[in-house]
Formats: structure tokens, sequence, C-alpha cells
């Protein structure tokens, strides 16, 4: 979950009221001590989505997001597909289309990743360069779990391998990026694989000295684990 300063940044205008900004943080200081949580994400519907008048784009695709972190596929996929024939902005796009290709790839439909994966690649393409290497990368990650949904896992860890470098200490994308590599080599059932990109998750993990939150830790030796038994 992003905090207000982080919607600034990526380009989403901050909440436009106070009383809309302190249910922002209410629900963030939620995440802060808990994490992902289906608590968290019921809140968070209630603040902005269920009795919202209008609901904003980015709110529907954030709360698909947290879904998705507590493996409710489904949910998040009926959120997001609330969204398909919404006029959406660049970055609203780009957000809905790596939302909607990890959705549909960790649920299973391979075809329909595939389909969505081949209409929206164009714009995909040229939307990359106007956004942070973290977005880059977590399109990259979705792209890369679609052609794993579709049982093609070369590419899948070829589309990994573009070289990303930390933004600072605290950045997990790395990690993500070496979490998603243990789920494919483990979707692929290549024990010899897997035991490599174990061991870099884990050696990655090991390089924070500390983390914005202190369950982050235990939250991503979960990751790593689950990874590496085909859940991610």
């Amino acid at each position: 979950m992003i905090t207000p300063m982080e919607r600034k940044k990526i380009g989403f205008s901050l909440l436009s009221s106070g009383t809309d900004m302190k249910k922002y943080v209410d629900v963030y200081n939620l995440f802060a001590e808990k994490g992902y949580t289906k608590d968290l994400c019921e809140a968070y519907s209630d603040a902005f989505i269920d009795n919202a008048k209008k609901p904003s784009y980015f709110d529907v695709i954030q709360l698909a997001s947290l879904y998705d972190r507590i493996h409710d596929y489904k949910t998040s996929y009926f959120y997001l597909e609330k969204l398909e024939d919404k006029k959406l902005s660049g970055d609203e796009k780009f957000a809905f289309c790596v939302e909607m290709l990890k959705t549909i790839s960790k649920i299973g439909n391979w075809r329909e990743a595939v389909d969505f994966r081949t209409k929206n690649i164009n714009f995909l393409q040229k939307q990359t360069s106007k956004v942070s290497l973290q977005r880059q990368a977590d399109l990259y990650m979705a792209l890369a779990l679609t052609d794993c949904a579709a049982k093609d896992y070369p590419p899948a860890l070829k589309l990994l391998k573009f070289g990303y470098k930390p933004q600072g200490a605290k950045d997990t994308t790395l990690l993500e990026i070496f979490i998603t590599v243990v789920y494919i080599f483990a979707k692929a059932k290549d024990e010899e694989g897997l035991e490599g990109a174990l061991q870099n998750a884990v050696s990655c993990l090991g390089l924070f000295k500390q983390f914005d939150f202190p369950w982050q830790s235990d939250y991503y030796h979960q990751r790593i684990e689950d990874a590496a038994n085909g859940i991610i």
C-alpha cells in the first residue's frame, strides 16, 4: 500500500478533502501495523469503495492489489472488472493492466492473460518510459507471470533478467523479483533451478538491515517459502 506522498509521485492526485485524507491515513496506519490482511482489505473497501458515490479508479486498483497480496485473486478480479470499460488515464491504465495481468495469471486463466497482454502490449511499451523503475519492474513481473501461467518458463525467466538496481536501502523490488523467480522454477518443477533461486532470494532478504515496518521480515520469509511451494 502506497503512502500519500508516493501516490502523488506516481501521478495520482492526493485525496481532495481533509476527511478523505484522514480516512486514508487511518487505513494506512492499519497497514503499517499489521501488514496485508483481510481486515485491511475490508477497511479500505469500506472507506473508499463500497460506501463511496464514485470511487476513484486508483482506489479500485489499489484495493485489487491488496486482495492479491492475501491470495484472494477472485475478489481482486471482481474489482478490476469494474474498470474494464472505463476511460483511464495513462497512469491508471498502466496500473490496471499490471494488476489484471497478475491476477488473471495467478487464477490460472493463461489464455485470457495472453490475450489481455496482446491487446495492451503496445500501450504498456509506450507507457513504460513514463513510469518509475519500480513500476517498470512490476510490469516485467506481471508479464513473467503471464508466461509462467502459459507454461512458457524460459521466456518468463528471461523477462526478469533486465538488470534492476535497487532504488535505495529499503527498496524491496529486487527481492520481489527474486521471489517471482523462485515461484517460476517451482511451477516448472526445476529442482536445480529452484535451489539456486531460493539461495538468491534468501541472500537478498539477508541484505536488509531494516524495513519500514516490523512485520516485513517475517512476511518476506513467508513469501519465499510460499513461492517455493508454487504460491505467490
